[in-house]
């Protein structure tokens, strides 16, 4: 037995819906079912008709299914009212979240009787998840799953609550008369579905598209419940669209003007609720817009419409220069070009889809995307090109509007000399593409045609590669090809901007922010009309590359990823002055210092966001772990939300030391003050050099010398600005400053040297100091920055500690042993001052004979040397230039505080290097 399931339609879709005969044609195609059809029954006024075959015995109920709301007889006589078009008209689009809760229905209901425009066209989606849900029912009733009607009857609580709380009255109970109708009409189809075990796409799209039915008819109640006219449109009835592949529809603008100007007669109304996301296809069989289609229902809507504007109403407040989720800096842009907003869509950005901008941008409609949730935020404005860069004007600066990325994808390289001047060599290529269904999403070829490279989604690079490998294989073993080469982890970045075009230096400022966040560029791509730069990189890198440029574009805060190796004396007073100096970096300079990590020689601290400063003492007692170098580093630098990382050691350990070279060659940024590094081996020093000045990696080491005095720099500011350097003079020990300072009126030296270790001035042992041996590191330091390749071996060091107490075996016997030896030093002093004279203990590189070495020596009492107080260092600088007077250099050479000063000078010196504004 054959059972007919007919439907009801006003007349007023008469002329938009196809006669039963027409539906007959397709209806084969929509079940796929085998048993045979009868013709369906005339004997009512029908439009649209759906026949399922059930098993014999089996009645099943009739089933209407409306394609309006409103039915007008058609005996009654209807005044035709002209569709007026134009900017009178405005639409809005809300999606399903904005009216997910009966609240936000009436939120929505707020918003569009708010509006003063003098017409407006409302597009809604289904309230939220239903869609979900629609397709959910689909597929339990194909897997013949009996839940499908527990999951309908969900659908029909959650539309009924809902409209309980929006509607009383004939409203509700027409409403909910409505709804149980076509939860009816859908468990009879669901039961036609689970018995045949399939359903094809058509019927899906009939089913999934009644959440839109029931949400555009209940707000359309609630704006008239507020005494505002309102009329709903199911869409079906006047959007008409061809499929035309790839999960894609393209509109039929004329025909659906035409069908829209006839429901506008028979349903004129300064509100107009219309669904979002379904349309028909030209024989009028049920369909959707695909992906993001209530968007592009809207502006469809718009272009129809003339509208004057279309507002798309989100959950966000605008379309942001970078992923928010990525970048939290990332700003929200007032403006975009339809091209711009394309192109950022299109790579990924949650703009919108990119055939959503096409029906607006031929009226030049703008599109504003608003916040449903912030009324208060005006969003972003999608215009033409030409009012964009007239608003662009209050911040001319910006050549690139926006960031956007694509993960999970694969490049392939088809490479071969064979290739060069082949015409149809790229034809073959991409149609061996096309054959297997794969999306090309960026290619790039040099100009030399020996290759082609071309990005595609990670989940069909195997198909393409082999493929590939199939139809070129005579040409592979020829050797015309080398190869077709696949290199998988990849994401695309995509810089957007209309100005990019007609600014210079916008790709240099690009390549170089992501070359000083040590990011390699595997290919690149840009159109002749430069409204993007397409980069692919390593996937693990996508987050550091998006972050490190929008940092060089829009100025949001240089972050860096710190690890402070060290928490002694120094390192602790460093970290003390980056949690006082931390507010103002980031409001005044925008740099963001964060320390990621702290590590001592037992223990170390990590954190994923950064470490509390204020309590990073009892955080180190509370939270700590064993100290592991190796996991130490990659917690910094594995961090892809911080672009760069810089290892700040505090220690003077020739360990730590050891690791510079490979922390550079990672793209882990390292500043200093320990000095073993720049004064060990001389091979290993220039190895370090070398690789410092091959990569954007920086080395900072201005501390190791001077402390918190600019001795490193002042001399590396002479020698770049073409100064030769002939001598380089100074007392470089703060210690050794305070001592000889000190050391008159009938002061002994041991008494001297024991005030110094009370005060702070010396290492625990004061031999450490006195032996000269630091000094000669910073001798040596001087030299090779000089151009000098000496060992520190080949600097004569004169040592203050007495041959017989360098044995000592503490620091408290050698104490207790140095007053033996005062009479000699009273002695060198007695006759330094009877000469008119003070002793100075300095060290010499002497860059004319290329030597250096450190001494007690002897200076005049109007010598600048002579004229130091304290713990004061004096660097003298004698040069080509600066001949006969030589350049000084003068200041505290020692103590944690201008140490520690120092240290955090290279760091801002580093942010600054990085992209911080200077």
């Amino acid at each position: 037995m054959t059972a007919s399931f007919s439907s009801a339609i006003s007349p007023s879709s008469s002329s938009l819906i196809s006669p039963p005969e027409s539906f007959l044609q397709h209806r084969n195609k929509i079940f796929h079912s085998p048993f045979s059809l009868s013709p369906l029954n005339h004997s009512h006024s029908l439009r649209f008709r759906k026949s399922l075959i059930l098993p014999r015995g089996r009645e099943s109920p009739s089933i209407r299914i409306r394609a309006s709301l409103t039915d007008v007889s058609p005996k009654v006589s209807v005044e035709e009212k002209q569709l007026p078009k134009g900017e009178s008209w405005s639409i809005h689009k809300f999606g399903g979240t904005c009216v997910g809760t009966s609240q936000r229905i009436k939120n929505v209901a707020d918003i569009v009787i708010n509006d003063d425009s003098d017409r407006k066209l409302v597009v809604v989606s289904a309230m939220s998840k239903v869609t979900d849900m629609m397709y959910d029912l689909i597929n339990k009733a194909q897997s013949r799953d009996e839940a499908y009607i527990s999951a309908l009857d969900a659908v029909l609580e959650k539309h009924s609550l809902t409209a309980h709380d929006l509607l009383d009255g004939d409203s509700l109970a027409t409403f909910l008369s409505l709804l149980h109708q076509d939860i009816s009409n859908l468990k009879a189809m669901l039961r036609a579905i689970y018995i045949a075990g399939h359903a094809t796409e058509s019927f899906t799209d009939f089913v999934v598209g009644h959440g839109e039915l029931w949400s555009a008819q209940m707000l359309s109640l609630v704006i008239k419940k507020n005494g505002t006219d309102s009329k709903w449109m199911d869409t079906r009835e006047v959007l008409i669209v061809n499929p035309s592949g790839s999960n894609q529809v393209d509109p039929d603008y004329l025909e659906s003007e035409k069908r829209l100007e006839k429901w506008y007669s028979l349903n004129p109304s300064k509100v107009i609720v219309a669904t979002g996301f379904i349309a028909s296809t030209p024989q009028n069989i049920p369909t959707t817009l695909k992906r993001d289609g209530s968007d592009f229902s809207a502006a469809i809507m718009g272009a129809l419409f003339r509208a004057r504007q279309v507002t798309i109403w989100t959950d966000v407040d605008g379309v942001y220069s970078a992923d928010p989720r990525k970048v939290s800096e990332a700003v929200i842009l007032k403006t975009l070009s339809y091209q711009e907003a394309w192109e950022m869509s299109y790579f990924g950005a949650n703009v919108l889809h990119p055939r959503t901008i096409i029906p607006v941008m031929r009226y030049g409609i703008p599109i504003v995307i608003r916040n449903i949730f912030n009324l208060s935020a005006p969003g972003t404005k999608i215009c033409d090109s030409r009012i964009n860069d007239y608003e662009d004007k209050e911040n001319p600066t910006t050549h690139v509007k926006g960031f956007a990325t694509i993960d999970n994808l694969a490049l392939i390289n088809v490479e071969g000399t064979g290739m060069a001047g082949v015409p149809g060599t790229a034809s073959t290529i991409f149609s061996v593409v096309k054959d297997v269904g794969a999306n090309v999403v960026m290619i790039s070829q040099a100009s030399s045609e020996h290759s082609v490279c071309f990005a595609v989604p990670e989940k069909e690079v195997k198909a393409v590669a082999e493929a590939l490998q199939s139809r070129f294989r005579h040409a592979l073993d020829a050797g015309r090809l080398s190869q077709v080469a696949v290199i998988p982890n990849c994401s695309i970045l995509a810089a957007v901007g209309q100005k990019m075009a007609s600014t210079p230096g916008v790709s240099a400022t690009l390549f170089n922010a992501l070359a000083k966040a040590n990011i390699n560029i595997r290919a690149i791509a840009q159109g002749c009309s430069e409204y993007n730069i397409t980069v692919v990189v390593k996937r693990e890198d996508c987050i550091k590359a998006l972050r490190a440029v929008h940092s060089r574009f829009y100025l949001s805060r240089t972050t860096l990823a710190m690890g402070i190796i060290g928490p002694g004396l120094i390192g602790s007073t460093l970290l003390d002055q980056l949690r006082d100096q931390a507010s103002v970096l980031k409001e005044e300079f925008n740099i963001d210092l964060r320390v990621m990590g702290i590590l001592s020689s037992k223990s170390m601290l990590l954190s994923d966001v950064g470490i509390d400063l204020a309590r990073w003492r009892e955080l180190r007692k509370e939270n700590s772990e064993v100290t592991n170098l190796g996991k130490f580093a990659q917690h910094l630098h594995g961090n892809h939300f911080i672009p760069n990382t810089v290892i700040v050691d505090c220690t003077a350990d020739s360990v730590i030391a050891g690791y510079y070279y490979d922390w550079l060659r990672k793209g882990i940024h390292v500043v200093t003050p320990n000095k073993k590094a720049n004064s060990g081996p001389l091979d290993q020093y220039l190895r370090l050099r070398a690789l410092q000045r091959q990569s954007y990696t920086h080395y900072f080491y201005e501390a190791t010398v001077g402390a918190g005095l600019p001795i490193v720099s002042t001399l590396r500011g002479l020698l770049e600005t073409g100064d030769k350097i002939l001598q380089i003079e100074g007392i470089f020990s703060g210690t050794l400053s305070y001592i000889f300072n000190n050391f008159k009126d009938g002061q002994s030296f041991s008494g001297v040297v024991s005030e110094a270790k009370e005060a702070g001035y010396t290492e625990p042992d004061p031999r450490d100091d006195l032996s000269g041996t630091d000094v000669a590191r910073k001798v040596i330091i001087l030299a090779r920055e000089s151009g000098l390749k000496l060992e520190l071996s080949d600097i004569p060091v004169e040592s203050l500690v007495p041959e017989p107490l360098r044995v000592c075996a503490s620091a408290q016997e050698f104490m207790q042993q140095l007053p033996k030896f005062d009479e000699e030093f009273g002695k060198k002093q007695h006759d330094a001052e009877n000469a008119g004279e003070v002793l100075r203990y300095v060290g010499v590189v002497d860059v004319t004979n290329k030597k250096g070495f450190v001494e007690l020596r002897r200076y005049k009492k109007d010598h600048p040397f002579a004229q130091l107080s304290g713990s004061d260092n004096i660097i003298a600088f004698t040069t080509r230039r600066y001949n006969q007077q030589p350049l000084i250099v003068r200041g505290p050479g020692a103590g944690a505080q201008v140490t520690a000063g120092g240290i955090f000078s290279d760091i801002l010196r580093l942010a600054s290097y990085l992209g911080a504004p200077s």
